[in-house]
């Protein structure tokens, strides 16, 4: 199941404000005197806890519903045993957390969780605060009843515990819903590669390549390539630069009289700078661009395995410490995370591909690329220039079909075996023969000026009979894109 989280805000008078400032800071103080005794004695079982502090808290606070002073013992068991674990791996130092806010959790217990549920069109909700229940209104907004609508269709479920939250003197309700993974038939094959400022496309769309138009020629359907600009690289730049001034502008208050500094980056000063400089949010930002993009329709998702820490093996062997910074800064993982979790809520399929020579090698005639002057710009053998980002996700596509004539040779899909092990060597199963006539029918079928290598246009081919084929407007603009894709 996926999960998708929606804050919605509170329509607060003045008496609701009170109560629900009361309520907050009721569970504040009972987290923060669990965390304490559960940290300082290694307790940090949940139902030790509440077994301990359950009854006391009962009697100090009557009026507090009993769901909310038992949510908030196992949030602070939550926070003590990742206070503890932080420790143990030496990124902490303090003798317990300091809590300074948390997110009240009603359950179903504690609010109309069966009368909201069964609801057409809810506005309103009521909670369990003290002194008994009290109706909340609620500031809907376009977000919430798009999940809203998948649950009257059972596409979705609201999970029964419903968390307030206080942000800049606001109070909104977070409803969690649990999504169906949907299952679409796909619309387009997409493979992207994820580079320091771009995320290099290529994109297949299937109606338009299995229809009538590449029924002549299907040997020359293109797939259309572009790029998505991300500029992880440079905004690293920007930020280490601004870092940088940060730390000179701080090194005077913290001068030690035998010259040197405090390392100032572990002050407070410098993390409340830094705070304000919103790095971590550009970058969820642009993440979540690339997987909307990718995953607007259901489709075919391939890309590279990168491992579980790709970054490391990148900068193996580079020396300087602004480009290894700037590869550490590129979010690899959490754009395949993004775009796997989006692709399940809209139907896609991800796949994963071998890395090795995805860029190396030309992706009409299978040989391997020459190096030029420009580090982007490959030389094929057979006389063309190929962008190595565009070489990468077309051969991507290419290892995904069974069919392909790569097992044959080097470039064989399994991963576990060894690559240059194996690099000049062929297949023994398919006889040599066999490979011999692939490799002439392939040399006697390649580009040419006479037989370019872009999707094969009819005669004729006016706005009327693509009419006539199923499009108009829409169908015209994709025939157009698909043929400009360049290598």
């Amino acid at each position: 199941m996926l999960r998708r989280a929606v804050a919605v805000e509170f329509e607060v008078t003045k008496e609701l404000n009170k109560l629900l400032y009361s309520v907050e800071t009721t569970y504040l103080n009972i987290v923060r005197e669990v965390v304490e005794y559960a940290v300082v004695n290694n307790v940090l079982s949940a139902t030790q806890l509440q077994r301990l502090f359950y009854h006391r808290y009962r009697q100090e606070y009557p009026s507090l519903n009993s769901q909310l002073t038992i949510q908030a013992i196992r949030q602070a068991s939550e926070i003590a045993k990742s206070f503890m674990e932080e420790r143990r791996k030496g990124l902490a130092y303090k003798p317990y957390p300091e809590v300074r806010s948390v997110s009240l959790r009603f359950t179903e217990k504690a609010w109309n969780y069966g009368k909201f549920i069964g609801s057409t069109a809810p506005v309103r909700l009521e909670l369990s605060l003290l002194g008994g229940r009290r109706v909340v209104w609620l500031r809907l907004h376009k977000r919430f009843w798009q999940y809203w609508w998948r649950i009257l269709n059972g596409e979705a479920e609201l999970a029964s515990t419903l968390i307030v939250k206080r942000r800049a003197n606001k109070w909104y309700a977070i409803f969690v819903f649990e999504l169906k993974p949907r299952v679409e038939e796909p619309e387009s094959i997409v493979a992207f590669d994820i580079n320091e400022n771009t995320v290099a496309v290529g994109k297949i769309d299937l109606p338009s390549t299995v229809g009538k138009v590449v029924d002549w020629n299907r040997q020359y359907a293109t797939p259309q390539l572009y790029m998505i600009r991300t500029d992880f690289g440079r905004l690293a730049r920007r930020y280490e630069r601004v870092r940088n001034a940060i730390i000179e502008r701080l090194k005077p208050h913290f001068a030690l009289p035998n010259g040197k500094y405090v390392n100032v980056t572990n002050t407070r000063e410098y993390r409340k700078f830094v705070k304000r400089l919103r790095e971590r949010d550009r970058k969820v930002g642009r993440v979540r661009q690339i997987a909307n993009e990718l995953t607007k329709t259901p489709a075919i998702i391939i890309t590279e395995e990168l491992g579980d820490n790709p970054q490391e093996s990148m900068i193996e062997d580079v020396g300087k410490d602004e480009l290894r910074h700037r590869i550490k800064q590129i979010p690899f993982k959490n754009i395949e995370k993004a775009i796997e979790d989006k692709a399940l809520e809209r139907g896609s399929k991800p796949f994963r591909v071998s890395s090795y020579r995805n860029s190396r090698v030309c992706p009409i005639h299978f040989v391997k690329l020459e190096s030029t002057n420009d580090w982007h710009i490959l030389q094929c053998p057979l006389g063309h220039l190929v962008d190595r980002d565009y070489a990468s996700v077309t051969n991507m596509a290419w290892k995904l079909t069974p069919e392909s004539w790569t097992k044959s040779v080097w470039w064989n899909m399994k991963r576990e075996m060894n690559w240059r092990k194996h690099e000049d060597k062929s297949n023994p199963i398919i006889p040599h023969p066999i490979m011999q006539y692939i490799h002439a029918v392939l040399k006697t079928f390649k580009a040419s000026e006479e037989s370019p290598a872009v999707l094969a246009r009819g005669n004729p081919m006016n706005h009327h009979r693509i009419q006539n084929e199923g499009g108009g407007e829409e169908t015209s603009h994709t025939l157009s894109r698909q043929g400009g894709g360049q290598l």
